[in-house]
């Protein structure tokens, strides 16, 4: 092998590279500032997880209290669905509502829910007054365990609500533990 040279290749080398003379200074450069660039310092990334954890600890609270009150606005719904219903069973009744009961009011309005799931409200009662021509109660049950009920006695409708505890009382307007309107 008279005349052959053996030749060793360097990856650093830019001549070697870079097949036109011009671009070989272009090549060297890219490479030397990509062994310059090391990424981010330490102190960089506990600001960002700082930041981060601020951020959380503002949102987390926010958001868990939006699912409550949604879970407390779809027990309301679930009162008034059940109010609507016992009008179409004391319509059909004569304009009674004695024999009122969740089951009933199932059969005339198959949406209510009357047991309790892991996620949605329940319709936890409903009763009549009395001999049944006065009025009626039904009350509702939010996952949170706050209930909301809806009389009408005699024509006159009130809506009450007892909250799950004396510090997230929910959609339940009022002080303390005590029961509340909606």
């Amino acid at each position: 092998m008279a005349g052959v040279k053996q030749m060793l290749v360097y990856a650093d080398d830019p001549d070697v590279l870079s097949p036109t003379p011009g671009a070989s200074s272009m090549l060297h450069r890219l490479h030397r500032c990509s062994r310059d660039e090391s990424g981010f310092t330490l102190i960089e990334l506990l600001v960002v997880i700082l930041i981060i954890g601020i951020l959380a600890a503002i949102a987390i609270p926010t958001l868990l209290s939006q699912k409550s009150k949604a879970s407390d606005a779809s027990a309301k719904e679930l009162a008034r669905t059940a109010a609507i219903a016992t009008g179409a069973y004391s319509t059909s009744h004569n304009g009674s509502y004695a024999g009122v009961s969740r089951e009933e009011l199932h059969a005339v309005e198959p949406n209510l829910l009357t047991t309790l799931t892991n996620s949605n409200a329940y319709l936890s009662e409903a009763r009549a007054i009395g001999s049944g021509n006065s009025g009626y109660e039904v009350t509702a049950t939010s996952t949170n365990s706050a209930t909301y009920t809806i009389k009408v006695e005699n024509g006159v409708e009130t809506r009450s609500c007892t909250p799950p505890s004396s510090t997230n009382r929910g959609g339940c307007p009022g002080g303390g533990s005590a029961e509340g309107t909606w």
